[in-house]
């Protein structure tokens, strides 16, 4: 990894990071295109987010999860950019914990990032004794049923 990426998953001072999140992307039957790799390496360019880990898991057919490095993809798709991509935040039972989420034969990206876009309007609120006390995702499907259910109301 290059030394530019190395310097992507150091923290500095910890009250300066925007918010951090995590992702757990299901590959089914073990099925990597890169597809949406491009448009990760962009937001990571444009300092939008900041890869603080990427790892890779895989579920067997017999259900047992193992860690996958980046290199072993061999050349179906070129993650070289994110090799060594570690913080130390994630460790072997968060794999395993999602590799419990995978359907077996399956594979998954993790991905733990920093929100830098944020980062900024979380310094502020932090400033003036601010703190964040929920905070949650609505999942595209819950959108869309939930828009669905506005157009057809019940009758």
């Amino acid at each position: 990894m290059s030394s530019e990426a190395e310097e992507r998953t150091e923290f500095n001072d910890i009250e300066d990071m925007g918010p951090v999140d995590y992702l757990v992307i299901e590959f089914p039957g073990n099925r990597m295109t890169g597809e949406g790799l491009p448009l990760l390496v962009d937001l990571v360019e444009r300092g939008i987010i900041r890869v603080l880990d990427f790892a890779f898991v895989r579920k067997d057919e017999d259900g047992s999860v193992t860690a996958v490095e980046i290199r072993d993809f061999g050349d179906e798709v070129d993650l070289s950019v994110f090799e060594g991509a570690s913080s130390g935040l994630l460790d072997q039972s968060d794999l395993d914990e999602a590799g419990t989420a995978l359907e077996p034969g399956s594979s998954a990206g993790v991905l733990v990032y920093e929100n830098t876009w944020a980062a900024p309007f979380a310094r502020a609120l932090r400033r003036g004794g601010a703190q964040l006390v929920a905070y949650g995702r609505i999942p595209v499907q819950a959108l869309l049923a939930s828009l669905e259910t506005m157009e057809d109301p019940p009758g």
